[in-house]
């Protein structure tokens, strides 16, 4: 009993700890997110993403980023590129806590804080899917990692920046 009653509390501290972590602090711990950290870190937004936000960040893993065209990711990191990598980093950032739940089903347009450009979001019982600039869709392959400062949907692809995706 006081085994299980030592493993209870131990998991119940690990699993409060979890929760305190930043949307920074979580990407930086996960493997999958080797290049997004890269990249946060080259545009100077890690102070950001562990700011207290709220921010809901649609998170590609390092296999999106591999199916870019040959060389992108490296361009991108090249310091004179910053302003092109931030641009395409808050293309992926929604300033608000936006939990799977609270996307409406259907499709609509989203807001991310690149102010300049939306996202069209479509929600069914097919799960969530992405439509960006570039005319193609990012699928939410897990959604709802929470953080202390809003949470995370991890997307199998790069959402790029473009023409106003079409959200009908």
């Amino acid at each position: 009993m006081k085994n299980l009653l030592k493993a209870a509390a131990v998991a119940a501290v690990t699993a409060s700890s979890a929760q305190a972590a930043t949307i920074a602090e979580i990407a930086a711990g996960d493997p999958r997110f080797s290049t997004l950290v890269a990249a946060v870190s080259a545009a100077g937004l890690v102070d950001t993403l562990n700011s207290e936000g709220p921010f809901t960040v649609f998170a590609p893993v390092n296999e999106a980023f591999a199916a870019l065209p040959a060389g992108t990711v490296e361009t991108l990191l090249e310091p004179q590129n910053k302003g092109q990598l931030t641009d395409v980093l808050l293309y992926h950032v929604d300033d608000r806590n936006l939990t799977a739940e609270q996307i409406p089903n259907g499709s609509n347009y989203f807001k991310p804080v690149l102010a300049s450009e939306r996202l069209c979001i479509t929600k069914g019982a097919q799960g969530v899917t992405i439509a960006d600039g570039s005319g193609q869709s990012a699928n939410v392959v897990i959604a709802n990692i929470k953080a202390s400062n809003g949470v995370i949907h991890v997307i199998d692809k790069v959402l790029l920046p473009g023409a106003r995706p079409d959200c009908h």
